[in-house]
């Protein structure tokens, strides 16, 4: 079983919901058993396009799930909730976005997926929540932990547990 990180992303609808519904069907359909969960963070909207703010999340599993099928599976996920990556405006709004972070130490460029993520430590709304749940993992050489340290999480703010 191969050790993977996935970012949730959407601000569009219920999302935190939409997040149970998909982590579920993460689990279910990547062969996978969830090992970690974030809380939800409310964070603000990347690309200076005027919408609602985001909620952002982390997850960790154990797949059997080779790093291209799980990709192929977190696309096929976000399209079940509604997302239509070919209609959508670039960091616009979304129902659900699901992106592989990381996938064990493998390192790959492909035209379809580069891992780690090629934007994970410029990202606050994702490197907080992976802080939570895996603060010291070395990913390219770098902790989310460190990684954070040198980005700013202003706006960034933790949800509620829901209830």
């Amino acid at each position: 079983m191969a050790s993977a990180l996935i970012a949730l992303g959407g601000n569009v609808g219920d999302v935190r919901s939409r997040f149970r519904s998909a982590i579920d069907a993460i689990c279910r359909q990547a062969q996978a058993r969830l090992t970690a969960r974030s809380s939800d963070y409310e964070t603000p909207p990347w690309g200076g396009i005027e919408q609602p703010a985001f909620i952002n999340a982390c997850i960790a599993i154990e797949t059997a799930l080779a790093p291209h099928a799980l990709l192929a599976t977190l696309l096929d996920i976000e399209r079940t909730f509604g997302r239509d990556r070919a209609r959508e405006t670039r960091w616009g709004p979304r129902t659900l976005d699901l992106d592989l972070i990381a996938y064990d130490d493998i390192a790959l460029a492909t035209p379809e997926l580069t891992l780690p993520h090629p934007r994970l430590f410029e990202r606050a709304f994702v490197l907080v929540p992976l802080v939570e749940i895996a603060p010291d993992r070395v990913i390219a050489g770098r902790s989310p932990r460190e990684a954070l340290s040198r980005v700013s999480s202003d706006g960034i703010v933790r949800l509620p547990d829901p209830s």
